[in-house]
């Protein structure tokens, strides 16, 4: 049975895992201070070109999320994200276990809006209520779609003019770069975000993401907010090891690519066979929607997730490719679809 169900279930890219064998016997200073994590920084401000941002390496998605925005605010600031955000559906109330409320508006293709944004903040107009200082995003969505440049740009503008944060969930960064509908840079991001992260985990690394924080007025003691949730690691340079791999000739971008053109395929298959789709994605992930008894057979070849019911009779399904999807498992999905 092929699992569609994520982009992480296959351990990680060959380069990865030969780079931390090359290095399995070597020394490291630890907790970030070593060698590895240093090259790291250096080329993440090249990509960027953003030669002051901070570089900080963490495990995974949900921690850098926790770390990031926790830092941003003070105990009476909250942040606005919409409802299919990972931070509001997928992390188990993470961000208001460290004791901040999220204010939820709901999502456009799993994106925010100025306006929306705008509304939230003259909502909150008194000391009886949170105050707003942060807002949250996803490149790629949560629905795989994207942020064009001017979406991002005007995002960004309000936030710098209303006195907010804008933070950006990047575990699938390298996705929506490669889309061929994006007309964003990491130096785009770099300049229009005060902090974001590369997402690995989801990318050929084994685990990892990058956090990113090009504002300088964030760096300040970030390390010590780390250590405080658990995110500042010994062995930091097994992080380090791997993007070095996935960043030695643009292999990172090459791996988002792949699982992007895998994910294109299948959806022009399905769209061939007259099937209609839930969101609009230009990524990774694609949602078709099926009727509920094409769903079942389908289940008993392949893992995927059942993403929402849209009628009795229908719903829709999520659908992730990765670095590693074979063209073959494309293949025998629209086979099996076809012959139902």
């Amino acid at each position: 049975m092929f699992s569609f169900k994520n982009d992480y279930s296959e351990l990680a890219h060959p380069k990865v895992t030969e780079r931390l064998l090359k290095h399995s016997h070597q020394q490291n200073d630890g907790y970030g201070e070593d060698m590895h994590s240093q090259e790291v920084t250096k080329i993440i401000h090249t990509y960027t070109s953003s030669p002051s941002a901070a570089v900080h390496l963490v495990s995974g998605g949900t921690q850098a999320n926790i770390i990031g925005l926790s830092s941003m605010l003070k105990p009476y600031e909250s942040v606005i994200a919409c409802t299919s955000g990972h931070i509001s559906t997928h992390e188990s109330g993470a961000i208001e276990a460290t004791g901040h409320k999220i204010n939820e508006v709901p999502n456009a293709n799993g994106k925010i809006t100025v306006e929306q944004i705008d509304r939230v903040v003259k909502e909150h107009n008194m000391e009886h209520m949170v105050l707003p200082r942060a807002v949250f995003i996803s490149q790629a969505t949560e629905f795989g779609s994207i942020y064009s440049k001017k979406e991002l740009t005007d995002i960004s503008n309000f936030c710098k003019q209303n006195n907010l944060y804008l933070y950006l969930d990047g575990a699938r960064i390298g996705h929506a770069l490669m889309s061929n509908d994006s007309d964003l840079t990491l130096e785009d991001i770099g300049s229009l975000t005060d902090m974001f992260y590369i997402g690995g985990t989801k990318n050929g690394a084994l685990f990892g993401e990058a956090i990113v924080i090009p504002n300088t007025e964030l760096q300040n003691n970030f390390r010590f907010i780390m250590k405080q949730r658990g995110g500042l690691l010994a062995k930091t340079h097994g992080i380090a090891l791997q993007f070095l791999a996935l960043f030695e000739d643009d292999l990172y971008f090459q791996l988002a690519q792949y699982a992007n053109t895998s994910a294109s395929k299948l959806a022009d298959g399905i769209k061939a066979q007259g099937y209609d789709f839930f969101s609009q994605s230009s990524t990774n992930q694609i949602f078709p929607i099926f009727p509920k008894t094409v769903i079942q057979e389908l289940e008993k070849k392949f893992d995927f997730y059942l993403w929402e019911n849209i009628d009795e009779r229908t719903a829709a399904i999520r659908l992730v490719t990765s670095w590693a999807t074979p063209e073959s498992a494309v293949e025998e999905f629209l086979s099996v679809l076809k012959n139902l």
